[in-house]
């Protein structure tokens, strides 16, 4: 599973590929402003296409990528200025991701028009014979639901899955949006004066109230995501080459990347997370810096190491 990070810088690099090739002779500050790149992560993002290429990988595979006399440049790239011809299955699959988007209510009406040009094109009569089915929506979903549209105040009572502790608290629904079989909640919280994604199947009771809200003039995108606060614990942990998966799928901030290790800061909202974290990475990450974390950890060991114990005296 890829970070938000990762795939918003995805989704850039594959816009902006395209838009130079058919625009030669862009500059830099051209394609920053067009794409919203500072001059450092555009580099960057050459430097990665740079070792990108077709298979085989060889230096005639590879694509050519690099700023010379404040010009972009792009070679050896010409697959990415025609449009992609995709497998029977890779079309299916791009039918099928888009039909499950468009029965969350969340498609935008251009998504939702290119769903139907794509279904009369691979499968037609796609809706009679292709069924698209996320999880089954749950209590209060219809509540929640209701609130966001006429934004309305909802008091819910949540189970946190750090703590496995319940809290009662108010929100302003902005929106409900599914993410990998899950429904979610993007609220924002008045307990934490700050934006929050709620997973529904956590919510055990939803109470609609008669106040009214006013949403923010611009919602955030609907995904799941964490924003660490100054509530949070904060670790320094340095992850070996078979547990640099880390930085793409939690929100963590690179301290340090060598060939051997890459030291990273992690915020979580509990100390468990962080020690459940490092126990499953074993030897292959250590924690450097965060003493809360490291007495979670211990506490976590020291209890997994009871359990067992009992388990052979009463064997």
């Amino acid at each position: 599973m890829s970070s938000p990070r990762t795939a918003q810088r995805l989704n850039r690099i594959l816009a902006m590929l395209p838009w130079v090739i058919a625009n030669p002779g862009s500059t830099v500050e051209e394609v920053a402003g067009r794409f919203g790149y500072t001059n450092n992560e555009l580099l960057a993002d050459l430097d990665l296409i740079f070792v990108c290429g077709l298979p085989g990988y060889g230096p005639g595979d590879l694509m050519e990528a690099y700023v010379e006399d404040e010009q972009v440049i792009i070679d050896m790239a010409d697959y990415f200025s025609r449009p992609l011809r995709l497998s029977p299955a890779e079309a299916l699959g791009l039918l099928a991701s888009g039909m499950a988007l468009a029965s969350t209510e969340q498609a935008p009406p251009a998504l939702e028009r290119a769903v139907e040009k794509l279904a009369a094109a691979v499968l037609p009569g796609a809706s009679e014979v292709l069924a698209v089915e996320l999880a089954a929506e749950l209590d209060g979903l219809d509540v929640l639901r209701a609130a966001a549209r006429s934004n309305t105040v909802v008091e819910i009572q949540y189970l946190s899955l750090a703590t496995n502790e319940s809290t009662v608290r108010e929100v302003e629904p902005w929106s409900l949006f599914s993410s990998l079989g899950n429904w979610y909640l993007s609220a924002f919280c008045r307990l934490k004066q700050e934006e929050r994604v709620f997973r529904v199947d956590r919510i055990r009771q939803v109470v609609a109230s008669d106040e009214s809200f006013v949403p923010p003039a611009e919602l955030p995108k609907p995904e799941v995501r964490f924003t660490p606060s100054e509530e949070d614990v904060f670790a320094t942990i340095s992850l070996g080459r078979r547990s640099r998966w880390v930085a793409e799928y939690y929100p963590v901030d690179i301290l340090d990347d060598t060939e051997d290790a890459l030291v990273v800061r992690f915020a979580a909202s509990d100390p468990l997370v962080a020690a459940r974290l490092l126990l499953r990475l074993g030897s292959d990450a250590a924690l450097e810096e965060g003493y809360i974390v490291g007495g979670a950890l211990a506490a976590l060991r020291s209890s997994i190491l009871n359990r067992y114990e009992t388990v052979d005296t009463a064997g």
